[in-house]
């Protein structure tokens, strides 16, 4: 039985983009399941700069709502609609009783919550291990479209750096021939250079 079956009595809820979902420090009253759309899961440092610690696809749980729900901790993160989202949410008094009563639900649970750690994990270690060109270069490859429309400063919250630091390096790679710089977008104009520095 899957996940998905314990969300079955719960209704579909529409939730417009850009709906700030949770906050940090936010009790965690509920547990979702997301249908459609996306969530960016970030957190935020006290000079405001942030850093994407991953998104919530459909069919997908939040790995740090279901770690606060465990462990009856307040949110660390922030939570936000990426795209207009359908979501079924259970109570937190349900999710208690079927931890507790189903062994199946446990397991989805657990199971879910391990792929969900797994990347995480892959994410903490790019940001340690890994140099910024390495993760603009990856990142720029990732993009299903050529020019990539995307701002300095997304690039840099999905990377983990500061703009100014990534607006330096695109230049780079520009000057380089690697790219093509232009207001709101990034043409790749040689893949092969830039997978050479991965």
């Amino acid at each position: 039985m899957s996940l998905e079956h314990y969300f079955n009595d719960y209704p579909l809820q529409q939730v417009p983009a850009g709906t700030q979902i949770l906050h940090q420090g936010d009790e965690c009253q509920n547990y979702f399941l997301l249908v459609s759309g996306s969530v960016k899961i970030f957190a935020r440092s006290a000079n405001g700069r942030e850093v994407v610690l991953y998104h919530v696809a459909p069919g997908k749980i939040c790995v740090l709502t279901t770690t606060c729900l465990l462990g009856d901790k307040r949110f660390p993160a922030e939570a936000i609609a990426e795209s207009e989202l359908s979501v079924r949410i259970m109570p937190k008094s349900r999710f208690d009783e079927l931890m507790e009563n189903s062994a199946e639900f446990r397991h989805q649970v657990f199971e879910n919550f391990g792929q969900r750690i797994g990347s995480l994990i892959e994410t903490i270690e790019k940001l340690a291990l890994e140099t910024l060109e390495q993760r603009l270069a990856k990142y720029l490859l990732l993009q299903p479209c050529n020019p990539v429309g995307v701002t300095h400063q997304d690039i840099a919250s999905e990377i983990g750096s500061a703009r100014e630091v990534v607006s330096r390096h695109l230049k780079r790679f520009e000057a380089q021939g690697f790219v093509k710089l232009d207001r709101g977008s990034i043409e790749l104009l040689d893949r092969t250079a830039l997978h050479h520095l991965i």
